[in-house]
């Protein structure tokens, strides 16, 4: 969740393969990504010999990071489009039902998610637009009501595949949700939505960044370590 600079170029270091990202940044942040990649940000400035001393200087790290990656993913949930699975909306967990007579595809009615049987071969892509639909909505609510908290302004919404993040801002102030962030519950939801917008004060991960999220969420903290602990089960 940070904003956006240029493309990544996908390289490695020895035994570490990287994302790299240069962009006119004073710091070099590396990242440990959802999916289990490695990310820098660097300065343009800086020379490739630089970024390996960088990389060498905090190996250790990244080794331990990545293996603590490995266990929590270890949890990984591969959900089947069947009756009685289980799906998370909204931090709460809710069985499928196929059903044979149903207008809509999918729906989320008396407690459970209703899809018709002769579309559960489009079980993900049908999932994916209900959690769009509901994120746009929901999402912009929470971007109009924290937005003066923190005082900025922000661009466009909006809700759609991010890969391995959770949220991304650009650089003039376009917002955009990953579509599983509509999985988590609603006091994470507002994380992943002041963190985003924090960005569009402080485009790093600096103690003045952590010290503006603070202020709006005292206790981010444990919503961090949420999606850090769940964030593997988020996905279809």
């Amino acid at each position: 969740m940070r904003q956006e600079v240029r493309s990544f170029i996908n390289m490695k270091y020895k035994d570490i393969k990287f994302s790299l990202k240069q962009s006119k940044r004073k710091t070099t942040s590396i990242f440990i990504e959802r999916d289990g990649c490695v990310t820098v940000l660097a300065p343009e400035t800086y020379s490739l010999t630089k970024i390996e001393g960088i990389l060498e200087e905090k190996r250790s790290w990244i080794y331990r990071n990545l293996a603590e990656w490995e266990d929590l993913n270890r949890t990984k949930i591969e959900r089947e489009f069947v009756s009685g699975e289980g799906f998370p909306y909204l931090g709460c967990n809710y069985r499928l039902k196929l059903v044979d007579e149903q207008q809509e595809s999918l729906l989320l009615k008396s407690g459970c998610f209703l899809m018709r049987r002769d579309k559960s071969q489009y079980g993900a892509d049908l999932f994916k637009d209900f959690y769009k639909k509901k994120g746009v909505e929901r999402l912009r609510n929470r971007v109009v009501y924290f937005a003066p908290k923190l005082g900025v302004k922000y661009g466009a919404i909006r809700v759609l595949e991010l890969q391995h993040r959770w949220a991304s801002c650009t650089p003039v102030g376009d917002l955009n949700f990953h579509w599983k962030c509509m999985m988590a519950p609603l006091a994470v939801i507002d994380y992943i939505v002041v963190h985003e917008l924090a960005h569009l004060r402080h485009p790093n991960h600096s103690p003045a960044f952590w010290n503006e999220v603070d202020k709006v969420l005292p206790n981010y903290s444990k919503h961090v370590s949420w999606l850090r602990h769940n964030g593997a089960g988020m996905d279809l």
